[in-house]
C-alpha cells in the first residue's frame, strides 16, 4: 500500500508543483527509512538466532561437563559389597550392639514422637501397631499391620484414589525414617543375615543384609562401633543410593526416657540426617496426650 501511493505521488509530481515533489521526496525518504528498519530488524533477528544457538552449544557443553564429572565421582566414590564372614562371631559382634544402644528398653518404649529431617512428624503407638504420620498438610493415621487407616489433607478427609496414595506415602515414610531411628535395633530382625567383616584399621566390622521387610529388601550395611559395641558409622549398599558403600555417622547418641538409646545426627560426605522433637514413654497414655489420637482407626 505504501509503495502504491509513493508511485501515485511520483506520477503526479511530474506535472505538479514543487510542493508536491516536495511531498514525493518526503515519502520516498521515509520509505528508505522503512527499508532500512526492516532490514535492521532482520539483522537483530539473524544475531540473536546466532546468539541463543551458541548460548544453547555451551549450556549443553557445560552440562555434559557436569554429567561426566558426577559419573566420575561416582564411579571414584563407589565401593562394592565387601566380603563377610558369617558365624558366632558375627553374632556375638550383634549381640554387643545391641546391648550398647539399651535393646531392652527399647522393647518396652510402647509410644515415641519423633521429627525426621524437619518434614515428617510421627507418634508411633508401638503396643498397638498404629502410627500417625504428618507432612505439610496431610495427616495419616495408619494400621501398620495392613497399611490401611484414614488421611486428611488441609483438615478435609480423604477418600478413593487420594486416601490410597496418601496411606502408600505414609507407609514409605515410616519404613524409612522408622528405620533411621534406631536401625541398630533390628540387626536380629526377621530376614536378616549378620556377617563379620575385616575394616583397614584392623578393627571388626558387623554387616547386616536385609532380604525381607520394608520397602526396599536387599539392602546392605556395613556398621562401625566402638570399642563398648556403640555405632559410631555406617556404609551402605542401597536401591535408592546409587553410588554403594555411602557412610554417615551415628552421633549425638541420646537416652529415651525409657533408658534407650538414639542417635539423632548423621552426617556424610553427600547429605546429613537429623531426628529431633524426640519423646518416649512406656505407653501413648503416658505421653501426656489430652486425648486419644487413634481412637477412629482402633
Amino acid at each position: 500500500m505504501f509503495y502504491r501511493i509513493l508511485a501515485a505521488f511520483r506520477f503526479e509530481s511530474r506535472s505538479s508543483n514543487k510542493l508536491a515533489t516536495k511531498i514525493f521526496y518526503f515519502f520516498e525518504l521515509i520509505g528508505w527509512i522503512d527499508l532500512i528498519v526492516k532490514e535492521k530488524q532482520l539483522y537483530y533477528k539473524h544475531k540473536i538466532r546466532i546468539m541463543i544457538k551458541k548460548s544453547i552449544k555451551w549450556i549443553l557443553i557445560v552440562l555434559g561437563i557436569l554429567v561426566l564429572g558426577l559419573v566420575a565421582a561416582g564411579w571414584m566414590l563407589n565401593k562394592p559389597i565387601p566380603e563377610g564372614k558369617p558365624g558366632p562371631e558375627a553374632e556375638v559382634l550383634a549381640q554387643k550392639m545391641l546391648n550398647a544402644i539399651q535393646k531392652e528398653e527399647w522393647d518396652s518404649t510402647g509410644a515415641i514422637q519423633w521429627t525426621f529431617k524437619s518434614l515428617h512428624t510421627f507418634l508411633w503407638d508401638r503396643q498397638e501397631n498404629l502410627v500417625q504420620v504428618e507432612w505439610g498438610e496431610t495427616k495419616v493415621l495408619l494400621r501398620i499391620w495392613d497399611q490401611s487407616g484414614r488421611a486428611w489433607k488441609a483438615d478435609v478427609e480423604l477418600e478413593g484414589e487420594d486416601l490410597k496414595k496418601a496411606l502408600e506415602k505414609a507407609w514409605s515414610y515410616f519404613c524409612n525414617d522408622s528405620f533411621w531411628l534406631n536401625a541398630p535395633a533390628k540387626v536380629m530382625d526377621q530376614g536378616t543375615k549378620r556377617s563379620i567383616v575385616d575394616l583397614d584399621n584392623g578393627q571388626k566390622g558387623l554387616m547386616v543384609q536385609y532380604t525381607q521387610g520394608g520397602v526396599t529388601p536387599g539392602d546392605t550395611y556395613l556398621w562401625i562401633l566402638d570399642e563398648q559395641g556403640l555405632p559410631q558409622s555406617w556404609q551402605m549398599w542401597t536401591s535408592i543410593i546409587p553410588i554403594g558403600g555411602v557412610e554417615l555417622s551415628w552421633e549425638s547418641w541420646t537416652s529415651l526416657p525409657t533408658g534407650a538409646k538414639i542417635a539423632q545426627l548423621h552426617k556424610g560426605k553427600l547429605f546429613d540426617l537429623d531426628i529431633s522433637n524426640l519423646n518416649a514413654a512406656t505407653s501413648v497414655e503416658e505421653l501426656g496426650l489430652t486425648e486419644d489420637p487413634f481412637a477412629s482407626i482402633r
